[in-house]
């Protein structure tokens, strides 16, 4: 057999249906299993014991990769450019990670000789979409699969298989949630919060705790360069580090809870739970660092980008020309968003009271009313006369030929 359509690379978290679909994929396709798995801060198992369970599951081979810091720099830091918020809300918790998990598919796929790509998505979401259109991006001669969705793997089917099977993996049919977190946040659904009317139960959340009762305010200074967290009080950081830090800081005080009913990709409404409190405090920072820095209207066109930027990365859309296009707007916005932010961290709110910046545009001496005041008021008077004549001039009109605004 042609070793190129001997194997398939697999997305391996290490737990239930991946681990199913090592021994499934074989059954059902007789190819051999090259699991991959990557870590891009999602925190649980260590990745050397997800490791032993893929081969003991059955994979050839068992690759791993250490993406966090690749993650957090290349992926979240032009989000965070971006102020990247899908449907003004989400911050592309798990939208964000599919690509450079994909990357890492890929890189398996060609190491170990292998032409298809499996994950292990629903036919009912949108990480299918992200992960074979970001696969088939960066390489259009390979093939995907879904076992859930293209074999027919349950969850019943899966539990059945593991035990006949006595595969090294905890099974249960009672899994209340279905979880996605990273670096840069945690994404919640299923169970009973498909129901609308539930409020989510406190076990719900992980990375923030309850709002309602929050320690002492937290006074946080971060410091920016060309729209990167390059320190947090004086300390300096990676982006990794950054986002760690305020997901330990905000999270304390329950920041970044967002609890949403979104539309997704594949056309479907879906109630999302989502905990991002290193994200949601960073975006409210560089958004405060853009207002003192960036022109006018660059400011309000660059408002316009963010939301389709968001939308493309939202929908499988990382590696699209638009996108590429768009961050080359992005990045050149950023080149004066330095200076420092400082916000309270309380009760569930990140609150800006403090910016500082070189290369603002805020110029005291124009904006004081006070004595030393720079501004030349007299030339107002002959700017409204000019900004004013169009209008004036249609209302002329407009009374002229018996149209008036009826005041």
């Amino acid at each position: 057999m042609n070793k190129n359509t001997d194997r398939v690379v697999l997305a391996y978290s290490g737990g239930l249906d991946t681990s199913v679909a090592i021994g499934w994929i074989g059954e059902q396709t007789g190819r051999e299993v090259v699991t991959v798995s990557v870590d891009v801060g999602q925190g649980g198992e260590d990745l050397d014991v997800i490791r032993q369970r893929a081969l003991d599951c059955g994979a050839v081979e068992a690759y791993i990769a250490d993406a966090r810091d690749e993650f957090a720099t290349d992926y979240c830091m032009p989000a965070l450019k971006a102020n990247a918020l899908y449907e003004g809300t989400y911050p592309l918790v798990s939208a964000l990670s599919r690509p450079v998990i994909a990357k890492h598919l890929v890189r398996a796929a060609r190491e170990f000789g292998a032409s298809t790509v499996a994950h292990g998505c629903t036919g009912k979401g949108n990480d299918q979409v992200r992960f074979e259109v970001a696969i088939t991006s960066m390489a259009p001669d390979m093939d995907c699969l879904s076992p859930v969705r293209d074999l027919a793997l349950t969850r019943d089917v899966a539990i059945d298989y593991a035990e006949k099977h006595s595969l090294p993996i905890e099974t249960t049919k009672h899994n209340p949630f279905s979880i996605d977190q990273n670096v840069w946040g945690r994404a919640i659904e299923t169970g009973f919060l498909e129901d609308l009317w539930n409020a989510p139960t406190k076990d719900v959340y992980t990375y923030t705790d309850d709002p309602t009762y929050p320690p002492l305010p937290d006074e946080v200074i971060i410091t920016f360069e060309e729209g990167v967290p390059v320190a947090i009080d004086g300390a300096a950081v990676t982006p990794l580090q950054a986002i760690q830090e305020l997901n330990r800081r905000a999270g304390a005080q329950g920041i970044g809870r967002i609890d949403m009913v979104e539309d997704r990709l594949v056309g479907i409404k879906s109630r999302e739970i989502y905990e991002a409190p290193g994200a949601v405090t960073l975006i409210e920072a560089h958004r405060a660092l853009e207002a003192v820095t960036l022109e006018r209207l660059q400011r309000r066109y660059k408002r316009q980008i963010e939301q389709t930027w968001g939308e493309l990365v939202y929908e499988a859309q990382w590696y699209s020309p638009l996108k590429r296009s768009l961050d080359a707007f992005i990045e050149d916005t950023q080149r004066y968003v330095s200076g420092d932010i400082r916000m309270v961290l309380h009760g569930g709110r990140a609150t800006v009271n403090g910016r500082r910046s070189e290369t603002g545009l805020y110029d005291f001496n124009l904006a004081t009313y006070d004595s030393g005041d720079t501004f030349d008021q007299s030339s107002s008077r002959g700017f409204i006369e000019i900004y004013g004549m169009q209008p004036k001039l249609a209302a002329a009109r407009a009374e002229r030929l018996g149209e008036g605004a009826g005041f």
